[in-house]
């Protein structure tokens, strides 16, 4: 049912469970309240400026989709909840982009913005673009030749304020600290994204919404349908909370790793758990020297049971990483080859969540499209990352879903919400069976869609339209000449 013209005023629903009851009643109170009751809320909300198009979340997909919106001529309005733009690269120190590049690491996969933004960090000296030692079996990189080698590792306080530098240039508004909390919809259309910052709550007239938060959070605040996790039990993927380390001696690192040939340190871990000492539910110990010989990402602590759509959990896996991440420096101080004087620079203020909510579109992409190597007319970018979705309540295990070709499509049609006509959702939360996020959710192919979500917005605000009847021909030969890669042969 269409809405009413509200001016200035929003009204908000608002769900009071036990976290939120606390702050609005006293003890007793809210023992005699039943849970899931709610408080009408009225606020008049000052109306900012009208922008043609609002990206909400400024990771990889959404500083991709401002990027290419402001190419294409668009006002836009980018909205990030943490200080910094990035993302997981960023806040969250996942500082290694990956899926970009076949595993051979001779050919780009992803081009267009992604490929540019590599060459520029590359050039100034915060990123690198790594090619295998013919004469190692393990590579520094991930440890691994492959996808883990042809990744791009970075310096995330150099990429933060390049990130700045590049939105600034190309004259996106940018708004840092701030949260997308709800939307005004009428009829099939967003017409407002409500944001609130320490500025308070606003609403933001808006053309079109880029949702680009990774968990899908406009398009369910919106209405659209979508599921979450698991089809059996709805349980995610564990998360993760990434640190960074230095002063790593890695020639005694890399020697031991080559003699034993124990690149995840599996051997060691199975004789600290027999002793006792490993606490942990993984079994192995992941580590991605980044820019620098000695600098080290550490992306193995795996929180299970964390639900990244509640506050809660999320706090839980925020303060339960961080024990963990002090009590795994210890053991490896103490037990793992050139760590034994390594320094924890670093301990992500974000937590690194894989997987929570997807959208169901006009379109879900199967594992067996990737298995049979499906081609489609309106591919927009393509990843050459495999099967990585850790089990949920195993973490070191990691199901493969059988062979697919080298690089894995991405039909336009699977960022596309329903019912919302203004609304796209490039990144983690696409119209997918779980499993092919394995090889979709990782940074170069959410920066990939990021692209062809901005420019679409352009075509779709050219011809009056929403995004379900943008001409994906055009949209590719669009994307095409700036760079993108849209064909594989």
């Amino acid at each position: 049912m269409p809405q009413k013209p509200l001016s200035r005023r929003r009204f908000f629903g608002i769900t009071a469970g036990a976290a939120g009851a606390a702050s609005l009643a006293t003890d007793a109170a809210r023992a005699a309240e039943p849970a899931g009751r709610t408080l009408a809320l009225h606020r008049d909300l000052p109306l900012r400026e009208p922008y043609d198009a609002v990206v909400c979340g400024g990771g990889p997909a959404g500083v991709a989709a401002a990027l290419a919106a402001r190419r294409s001529g668009l006002r836009v309005l980018l909205v990030e909840g943490q200080g910094q733009l990035g993302g997981n690269a960023t806040s969250g120190m996942v500082a290694h982009w990956l899926g970009g590049r076949t595993s051979d690491c001779t050919r780009w996969v992803v081009g267009g913005i992604f490929r540019s933004m590599c060459d520029e960090a590359a050039a100034r000296g915060f990123a690198l673009i790594p090619s295998p030692d013919p004469a190692k079996k393990y590579q520094p990189h991930g440890w691994f030749k492959g996808q883990l080698a042809a990744g791009v590792p970075f310096d995330p306080y150099a990429m933060a304020a390049y990130l700045d530098d590049k939105t600034a240039e190309a004259g996106v508004d940018v708004l840092l600290s701030t949260q997308a909390v709800d939307l005004r919809v009428e009829r099939d259309r967003i017409t407002h994204v409500i944001i609130f910052n320490k500025s308070g709550l606003a609403a933001v007239p808006a053309g079109a919404v880029v949702d680009a938060t990774g968990d899908a959070d406009l398009a369910a605040r919106s209405g659209c349908t979508l599921v979450k996790g698991r089809d059996e039990d709805g349980l995610m993927t564990p998360a993760s909370l990434t640190f960074h380390v230095d002063q790593v001696d890695q020639d005694a690192l890399d020697a031991y790793i080559h003699e034993h040939d124990s690149p995840r340190f599996r051997e060691k871990i199975a004789e600290l758990r027999r002793s006792g000492e490993w606490p942990f539910p993984y079994d192995i110990f992941i580590s991605v020297q980044l820019q620098e010989k000695g600098t080290m990402m550490i992306n193995t602590t795996r929180l299970v049971g964390i639900d990244g759509t509640d506050g809660a959990s999320m706090t839980e896996g925020m303060i339960r990483g961080r024990d963990e991440v002090r009590r795994l420096m210890a053991l490896v101080r103490k037990h793992f080859p050139g760590f034994a004087g390594a320094r924890l620079k670093c301990v992500a203020p974000m937590l690194g969540v894989r997987e929570t909510r997807r959208i169901v579109g006009p379109y879900v992409l199967t594992v067996d499209d990737l298995a049979r190597g499906r081609d489609f007319a309106d591919t927009i970018g393509f990843s050459a990352y495999g099967w990585d979705l850790p089990n949920p309540k195993l973490p070191s295990e990691n199901p493969s879903h059988g062979r697919k070709r080298e690089v894995a499509p991405i039909p336009y049609r699977v960022m596309l919400p329903e019912p919302i006509a203004n609304l796209i959702c490039p990144g983690r939360a696409i119209s997918v069976e779980r499993p092919v996020l394995g090889p979709l959710r990782v940074m170069a192919p959410c920066m990939a869609m990021g692209e062809a979500a901005g420019t679409a917005a352009a075509l779709a605000a050219e011809a009056g339209v929403g995004f379900a009847r943008v001409d994906s021909a055009q949209l590719r030969s669009t994307l095409a000449e700036n760079g993108a890669v849209v064909e594989w042969p």
